[in-house]
């Protein structure tokens, strides 16, 4: 187990790497971040423009601005952001939180809700509820994310203003966004929990489970339920790793103090020290994530850890 988990450590860090090489080479094909700070300036020169590059630490060699931000991943220092001048570390300490129990009870939601109902609507294969069950997954894989989150601002927050419309404010704050994402997730868990099931219903064991007398319940839980943890293990954590990619245009609309409203703003100043920093972090969670996933496989089949 400790080779298997060796063996997928270096693979991550290679990813890691390999992330932060192209981010580092592509934000820089975006603009020149002294002009935008001399926006608004008049009389500005060459000169100037020169000693707001050497004060931002752009005029040293590339290779040596890639080696500096791989070592702040290492040392949690990287530099400070080129608008207000405040160190990033701070900036990542507040937005990571926010963005991490976000996404986890988005998921967690998703998976309360959707495994009872996969499980129902496998269980009950062709019947109305399985129809019913099958009709409202679809219905919830056509809202747009944005369009959902939208409207709950507009009936919640604005209508009948039973929660705050935007912001990080308490317990009450979580509850829009996370049902966004949540409703969007368990649309496509549902389907991928009963196609699972349906399977693992079908095989011999089960046959020979419920012939020994045990309770369905014990059957559906026990037996199917564990035997259809790997595809269910892998799908979930690359939705969770999908969600900390992909939370930016969530956090836009209900105004989420997390890393994608961290990384809109940076993208629009071009602040290469803050936008490398947020990409590298949620690189290197989304690796993590999936390293745990393998972990998993590990744990759940002994045979996985001979790969």
């Amino acid at each position: 187990m400790i080779g298997f988990i060796f063996k997928r450590l270096l693979q991550a860090a290679f990813v890691v790497v390999v992330v932060s090489l192209v981010v580092a080479v592509a934000i820089r094909m975006t603009g020149d971040p002294a002009l935008m700070i001399s926006q608004g300036s008049t009389g500005i020169t060459e000169a100037d423009l020169v000693r707001i590059r050497e004060g931002l630490g752009l005029n040293e060699p590339f290779i040596v601005q890639y080696f500096n931000s791989l070592m702040g991943l290492l040392t949690w220092n990287f530099g400070n952001s080129f608008v207000g001048g405040t160190p990033v570390n701070l900036l990542i300490s507040k937005a990571l939180p926010a963005t991490l129990t976000l996404a986890f009870t988005s998921l967690i939601l998703s998976i309360v809700i959707s495994i009872p109902l996969g499980i129902a609507a496998a269980v009950s294969r062709g019947k109305w509820s399985d129809q019913m069950i099958r009709i409202g997954s679809l219905v919830g894989l056509s809202f747009p994310n944005f369009w959902l989150a939208t409207m709950l601002v507009l009936l919640f927050g604005v209508t009948l203003r039973w929660l705050p419309p935007s912001g990080m404010a308490g317990f009450e704050s979580y509850i829009m966004p996370t049902l966004t994402m949540g409703i969007i997730l368990t649309a496509t868990n549902v389907r991928l929990v009963r196609t699972t099931m349906l399977e693992t219903l079908n095989s011999q064991y089960i046959m020979v489970a419920r012939a020994k007398g045990l309770s369905e319940s014990k059957v559906l839980y026990k037996h199917a339920l564990r035997n259809c943890a790997i595809p269910l293990i892998t799908y979930f954590g690359l939705q969770f790793g999908g969600l900390l990619g992909g939370i930016v245009v969530i956090e836009r609309v209900f105004n989420w103090p997390g890393m994608g409203t961290l990384a809109f703003d940076a993208v629009s100043a071009r602040d290469y020290p803050v936008l490398q920093a947020v990409i590298m972090i949620l690189s290197l969670m989304i690796v993590l994530v999936n390293l745990i996933v393998d972990i998993a496989y590990g744990l759940v089949d002994p045979r996985i850890r001979k790969e």
